[in-house]
């Protein structure tokens, strides 16, 4: 489907966005930390044209019989529902967290496609937030910059959507640079361009999708932010961006084996961004490998956010000569990386299909992403 064959006439502009893969720093958003994604040459694409009228119609190519519409006077979450909300939840986002007066505003014709694979924890539900964010404020004229999108971006997601996730996806999706990460700070929202370099040093990143779906909205994520939060109370902190390393012994003292464990996940994770930094500034991106290891070790036994499959994707991508390997998203499926030597790809994906064969695991997809521009009017 397009947006011609849905609404009977062509759009006018098309704005697009990335999905994001994110290099080391999970779930350390939401606990005012650091992060370090980059977008990717995955995009999700918004063909809009601009109504007479106060409605917003929404359709996509991956569910092509239904248009979803709401006007801009009816414009809450509780009318708003499923993947639509993305969109919707944009426009309520700017008048409501960004203050953008849409009294006098029209409404718009909207067709999302994207090649961002959904459920793999590759951020495809940013990527739409992010694509339409800018789009609305450049037609709409709100002069807003990016990271004030991002901001709309997590504020519809947690308030619209209904996922409590931190800022770093539509930081990611916004702000990114070919071959380069966007080193975040999630409590100050500065930002640095970090050179990757992989381009130079004969290295890609792989991504070993094991197509288990994971959704952010239920289960263990909310489960997750909630312990942080008790750690951070606990430790007297507003967050736990203010515990260090060094006080991982006082923090053992305080608090259950459980919640000990997820601040200690949060803490190091922490610690492990400024040292890729670091190491990516001075020695390069082939010195990061054992950062990306120990990170997901410590998802796997401190957050306890991987499952079977990431394990065995990182296990088998290691042994057969990555770099580093780590699981990346939310967690509770989705997809793992692998930092390869571009001559080793071909074999470390055969190995990891083969390994998910021997395992009686669905096949992964397996496939190579590259850092990218943000978001844009095409």
């Amino acid at each position: 489907m397009t947006f011609q064959q849905v609404y009977g006439y062509e759009p006018t502009v098309r704005y697009s966005a990335p999905g994001r893969v994110n290099l080391i720093g999970e779930h350390t958003d939401y606990n005012d930390g650091y992060v370090l994604p980059f977008a990717i040459d995955r995009r999700t694409v918004a063909s809009i044209a601009q109504r007479d009228d106060r409605t917003i119609r929404v359709a996509s190519a991956f569910e092509p019989d239904a248009v979803h519409e709401l006007s801009l006077d009816e414009l809450s979450p509780e009318h708003m529902d499923g993947w639509s909300a993305y969109v919707f939840g944009i426009a309520w986002a700017l008048g409501e967290q960004a203050g953008a007066d849409l009294s006098d505003k029209t409404g718009f014709d909207v067709f999302i496609d994207s090649d961002v694979p959904v459920g793999a924890g590759l951020s495809s539900s940013a990527a739409i937030e992010c694509g339409v964010a800018l789009a609305f404020t450049d037609l709409w004229e709100l002069g807003l910059d990016r990271k004030a999108l991002a901001r709309v971006g997590q504020y519809s997601e947690n308030h619209a959507v209904g996922a409590p996730t931190g800022i770093m996806d539509q930081s990611a999706s916004l702000l990114g640079e070919q071959d380069a990460v966007v080193f975040l700070d999630c409590r100050t929202l500065d930002t640095a361009v970090v050179d990757l370099a992989l381009e130079a040093n004969g290295l890609e990143v792989l991504v070993i999708d094991t197509r288990v779906e994971h959704a952010h909205a239920t289960g263990g994520y909310k489960a997750r932010r909630d312990s942080c939060e008790r750690g951070a109370a606990a430790m007297g902190v507003e967050a736990l961006r203010d515990v260090g390393v060094e006080d991982l012994p006082r923090a053992q003292e305080l608090l259950d084996d459980e919640t000990f464990r997820r601040v200690r996940h949060i803490v190091t994770e922490d610690q492990r961004v400024l040292d890729t930094v670091r190491t990516l500034r001075e020695q390069g991106p082939r010195v990061i490998g054992d950062l990306l290891v120990a990170s997901h070790a410590s998802m796997r036994d401190d957050f306890e956010i991987s499952v079977p499959e990431l394990d065995l994707a990182v296990e088998t991508a290691m042994a057969n000569g990555a770099v580093g390997a780590r699981m990346t998203g939310g967690g509770f499926g989705g997809a793992a990386i692998a930092l390869v030597d571009r001559e080793a790809r071909d074999a470390i994906t055969t190995a990891v299909t083969a390994a998910f064969a021997s395992a009686g695991y669905r096949e992964p997809a397996v496939f190579t992403v590259h850092a990218a521009q943000g978001a844009r009017r095409d």
